[in-house]
């Protein structure tokens, strides 16, 4: 496991966030109740939000680097879509204990299980869901951790194989074969590894904005096993989630907007805001322990 531990600045007293996003889908995120799973190192560095610029994506958190790399005619996964795939695979992976991972051979019952409405045409959800499938299928994860001991690195392989039989034309048709994916050993080995248990309705109301999602998914992992409160500096927020922010600026005033979004799934979060960072306080975990069902841990 490649993990890099938190190191970030003094605390500071901030302002509280105002809970006003999603108030037309308080009511059915309230009712949500579905435990879902995110790999770790996925919350810690994450994809890119918008289509990036070549075949290559690299992100720094501490002392480690996450590194995608996918085909140049395919190109690389982004945005929201890949994120709830990505949590429904681990999910998956954790309830069947098992590398192949079947899709159904009905499109319609498959975007259903990512919260997607199938839509057709150049800019409809069927297109865009095939895309970044073949897309982050295709993907190898890299990540390496550096410090002046220790030069430590995995590469990870999202599928060994896949196969997409779907009818884009008409999504509610069952084909004659079951379409699947194939995990890649060191993929499935590293997203059952203690997974972060999170809440898959909140995920698919998330799903329009891929920083949320990322704020969701870190602050569920980061508040699960913080013990006093702790600050990090805009600056080390920035440099995990910002590449697609020019401006520190800029990404500080999306992250409060998302952040509110986030607030409103997970009320009981706690944390703050100022001109110099996040204020971070131990909190009730989202997913709450007695509902959670055994997973696999590797203890190796």
């Amino acid at each position: 496991m490649i993990i890099t531990p938190d190191r970030y600045g003094k605390s500071v007293l901030v302002n509280e966030i105002a809970r006003e996003v999603f108030a037309a889908e308080i009511d059915e995120a309230k009712k949500a109740g579905t435990l879902g799973y995110m790999a770790r190192v996925l919350a810690q560095v994450t994809l890119p939000h918008s289509k990036p610029e070549g075949n290559e994506y690299v992100k720094k958190n501490g002392y480690l680097t996450l590194s995608i790399l996918a085909p140049s005619h395919i190109g690389l996964p982004y945005g929201g879509i890949p994120r709830v795939v990505l949590s429904w695979l681990t999910t998956e992976a954790v309830r069947t204990k098992s590398r192949e991972i079947v899709l159904g051979n009905n499109l319609s019952s498959f975007m259903a299980q990512v919260g997607l409405v199938p839509t057709g045409g150049r800019w409809g959800t069927i297109p865009r869901l095939q895309s970044q499938l073949r897309r982050l299928f295709v993907s190898e994860i890299i990540c390496t951790y550096d410090t002046e001991l220790a030069s430590l690195g995995t590469s990870l392989g999202v599928a060994s194989q896949y196969q997409l039989w779907w009818d884009a034309k008409a999504p509610q048709q069952r084909s004659l074969f079951q379409s699947s994916v194939t995990l890649g050993e060191g993929f499935y080995k590293e997203i059952i590894d203690r997974p972060i248990p999170i809440n898959m309705e909140a995920l698919k109301l998330l799903k329009r904005s891929p920083l949320a999602l990322d704020l969701y998914i870190w602050l569920t992992y980061r508040l699960s096993y913080l013990k006093k409160p702790t600050t990090i500096p805009w600056e080390a927020l920035h440099s995990q989630f910002g590449s697609d922010y020019g401006l520190i600026r800029s990404f500080k005033s999306n992250t409060i907007m998302a952040l509110k979004k986030v607030s409103i799934l997970y009320p009981d979060a706690k944390f703050e805001q100022n001109s110099v960072g996040l204020r971070l306080s131990p909190s009730r975990p989202h997913v709450s322990r007695k509902l959670r069902p055994t997973a696999p841990v590797n203890k190796n």
